[in-house]
């Protein structure tokens, strides 16, 4: 029974049915199942018969326990029937491939890219994917001389319970998603599954600049079960990766050495790039990839989109595209790399809304608020940060672009990064981000495409 047919589900459905099983698939969004009837059965998990089913694969998004689950999971658990991802089934599909495991609340969508990145320029054979890009069960079958790269929600990791990770990183961990997880104490604990199982031979690969992960990696180092990586953008990291002055450090061996200037990764912007780098040389070096290639291909990143993507520079100013930053924790990595931003913020609102970016307004020349938040960061901004009620992202782009080239600004950033997620008025940020580059596309100026 595959409940849930958006990507990963689909992708779930066809691939088992492929494979010889028995299908049942179900959508609570009815257009959603008109689209697909043609070429997977449905049926309704409220009338269908459950004796005989084997498992239950719902869609991440899906909830199975906290706050409520789905009724369908209910009954799935009533028969009997055990709840898996799409995650483990790739696991128990393809059991000779090694698996990388990429996970943490901010960095996992670009240090998954570029791990794959790092391997395919040393040419290991990689496949991409999880809750970036191609969902797992879209991935090519790979055999033992092959390396799945899996950015990894907590909603995924949820539902892994025999795959292992040969090498599993940890970047770290923020408040997000508390309505699903119930508190800190459940998000940690879903984050903490990427460890489970791991044995000798096994990587573990944490960030330690923050608290959490910090005592995750501590435990992990007490338990001793797999081999600890430290990975610090604020510190000295023992045994595994650092930074100092702008350099990647490797202490992999014991003694450290400057190995990458960070500085000619134009793509890798920030702190929190920087961690994002240190970890994905960390994983390379850990597969045998020189710190020379590693490095090397670290230079030659492409970045991605809606991560601090470069739209175009028009009139000396420079359009940003940061769709992907959907919670103030993102957002401040971004507005620690600018220093006079016209900033578009806004969309459906997250706990704890822009308060805690307070130490970057001074950093804000104008804000451009768009969506159901606007009232409420009007509020955080009033008489601190001179701001517009722009309503939706056409407007915004248009003042923005006005203000900032009428400013004249040295370095000036119009910088879409709305701390929020976007379903208000779009149906994912990829969307959204697609539409900045567009509305940008067509300003006075602009770089023909």
């Amino acid at each position: 029974m595959v409940l849930g047919l958006a990507r990963s589900g689909l992708a779930a459905a066809k691939a088992l049915s492929d494979g010889g099983a028995e299908v049942m698939a179900w959508d609570d969004n009815e257009k959603t199942r008109d689209a697909v009837a043609a070429e997977i059965s449905l049926s309704d998990p409220a009338s269908m018969d459950w004796r005989g089913v084997a498992a239950m694969v719902p869609s991440p998004g899906i909830p199975h326990s906290f706050p409520k689950p789905h009724p369908a999971v209910d009954r799935a658990r009533a028969a009997g029937v055990p709840i898996i991802g799409d995650i483990e089934l790739l696991g128990r599909a393809q059991p000779k491939a090694r698996y990388i495991g990429i996970t943490g609340t901010n960095g996992k969508s670009t240090t998954t890219a570029l791990i794959g990145h790092i391997l395919k320029a040393a040419g290991k054979t990689v496949e991409i994917g999880g809750n970036l890009g191609p969902p797992a069960l879209g991935l090519e079958p790979l055999g033992a001389d092959g390396f799945y790269v899996l950015e990894l929600s907590s909603f995924q990791l949820e539902l892994v319970d025999s795959l292992t990770f040969d090498i599993a990183v940890l970047l770290n961990i923020t408040p997000d998603h508390l309505d699903r997880h119930g508190d800190m104490a459940g998000y940690i604990a879903a984050k903490k599954r990427i460890f489970a199982r791991q044995g000798d031979g096994a990587v573990a690969i944490v960030g330690i600049d923050d608290v959490a992960s910090r005592d995750i990696a501590a435990a992990l180092r007490r338990d001793g079960k797999s081999r600890l990586m430290p990975i610090s953008v604020g510190g000295d990291a023992p045994g595994g990766i650092s930074t100092e002055n702008g350099w990647l450090v490797d202490a992999l061996d014991g003694s450290a050495e400057r190995v990458l200037d960070l500085a000619k990764a134009p793509r890798l912007p920030g702190t929190h790039n920087a961690q994002n780098a240190a970890t994905a040389y960390a994983v390379a070096r850990c597969v045998g990839v020189s710190g020379a290639q590693a490095a090397a291909a670290i230079r030659t990143f492409p970045g991605l989109a809606h991560r601090q993507e470069l739209v175009d520079t028009i009139d000396g100013v420079r359009y940003i595209n940061d769709s992907k930053a959907t919670n103030a924790d993102a957002v401040e990595k971004a507005l620690a790399c600018y220093e006079a931003i016209y900033w578009i913020a806004g969309g459906l609102p997250k706990a704890g809304g822009i308060t805690s970016l307070a130490p970057y307004f001074k950093r804000l020349r104008h804000v451009f608020l768009i969506g159901n938040a606007t009232g409420e960061f009007a509020a955080t901004l009033d008489g601190r940060v001179p701001y517009t009620r722009c309503g939706d992202l056409a407007n915004a782009v248009a003042a923005a672009s006005d203000r900032a080239r009428g400013e004249q600004t040295p370095d000036a950033v119009v910088l879409l990064s709305p701390a929020c997620a976007s379903y208000d008025q779009f149906p994912n940020f990829e969307v959204r981000g697609d539409i900045f580059r567009q509305l940008v596309g067509s300003l006075p100026g602009a770089q023909p495409r």
